[in-house]
């Protein structure tokens, strides 16, 4: 069985963690069964972009970082705190573990700002969210990355995205890169994807 992280910091956007859930919980009752996803947040209720409570199942504080086989990252809102959660240092630690042991690490939007501060995008291709009137692809210069000019972007083991629409993107390329390509395909194909 395939472990993941899904970790979630104050302020998240609920469809980009939803995806996750939805994805992987799609392959693990109709796919090859292997994935399952845990949240974990820095307290025991979050509150969402869009003011929702949300109980992580677990702590950061409850877990080993080591059962673990892959980290996912949704973005979130500054003006709902997103940032206070997600470039804390217990947060970034998560991050750097997971870069350590080489292992996935899939970001949405502006979670490649954690992964920028947590220092492990430098000198690494990534994007993050990429509206003209945005200055965070700024902000992840600032960090050391190679910012793209893409939807979407795998530096080795770290996927970033360029928006919320490139969610099940990220979704399916993770699942990819924990099973296979047959597999990933044969998910999509049931949840109408294809």
């Amino acid at each position: 069985m395939k472990k993941i992280l899904l970790l979630l910091a104050n302020g998240f956007e609920a469809v980009e963690a939803s995806v996750f859930t939805d994805v992987l919980g799609w392959n693990k009752l109709e796919g090859d069964g292997s994935t399952e996803v845990v949240t974990v947040g820095l307290h025991d209720t979050l509150t969402c972009t869009w003011n929702f409570k949300v109980m992580p199942e677990k702590t950061i504080d409850d877990i080993h970082l080591d059962e673990f086989d892959a980290l996912a990252i949704p973005g979130g809102f500054e003006e709902a705190g997103f940032y206070k959660d997600a470039f804390s240092e217990p947060f970034l630690n998560v991050i750097r573990h997971f870069h350590t042991k080489q292992k996935p690490i899939a970001s949405i939007c502006v979670a490649s700002l954690a992964l920028g501060k947590s220092g492990i995008l430098n000198n690494r291709k990534a994007t993050t969210y990429d509206h003209p009137t945005s200055k965070r692809r700024e902000q992840l210069m600032h960090f050391g990355a190679h910012v793209q000019n893409k939807r979407i972007v795998q530096d080795n083991q770290i996927i970033t995205s360029s928006n919320p629409s490139t969610a099940f993107e990220v979704a399916f390329l993770l699942l990819e890169m924990l099973t296979s390509k047959d597999n990933a395909h044969h998910v999509k194909e049931l949840m109408g994807f294809i």
